[in-house]
């Protein structure tokens, strides 16, 4: 089967090719064709990988967050189904430029916007790796670049 019957196929269509594709599986379809930002960043401020051990996708994302805590710079790097991967391609298009708060604000249901809410519902896990990854590094970002104020005394 094609990428574009497994696309179908994974969001409930018929066939190996549809006469016209949904517009969204369209969208979901150039964004694994031809990924976003995809791609190792050096010296990256946040990085983090993920996977769902079940099917085998795996999701690395790096950024780089400037002192006003924008994201400047976001790329990813993976493996596995289209869905998987085309997700983190949308997502890192979308932050690009943002701030850590609208990053840490975004919310399943905003990505159910982003990527297409039929395609999240058939394969919620495989839509769902970069938007987690993103939550994991963001998380551990905050973790690492929290500092103590000092002891009085000190």
């Amino acid at each position: 089967m094609d990428r574009v019957g497994q696309l179908s196929e994974c969001a409930g269509q018929e066939g190996s090719r549809a006469v016209t594709l949904n517009p969204q599986l369209e969208f979901l379809l150039d964004h694994y064709e031809n990924p976003r930002n995809r791609g190792q960043i050096e010296n990256p401020d946040a990085q983090m990988s993920w996977g769902n051990p079940g099917c085998g996708d795996v999701v690395t994302l790096y950024l780089k967050i400037d002192a006003e805590g924008r994201i400047t710079d976001i790329s990813f790097e993976g493996e596995g189904c289209t869905i998987s991967q085309a997700s983190a391609s949308i997502l890192t298009e979308e932050l690009k430029g943002k701030t850590l708060s609208h990053a840490e604000a975004l919310s399943p249901a905003d990505l159910l916007e982003l990527v297409g809410r039929e395609v999240v519902m058939t394969r919620p896990r495989c839509a769902m790796l970069a938007f987690d990854t993103l939550k994991l590094a963001l998380k551990e970002y905050r973790r690492r670049s929290f500092s103590p104020l000092p002891q009085r005394g000190d």
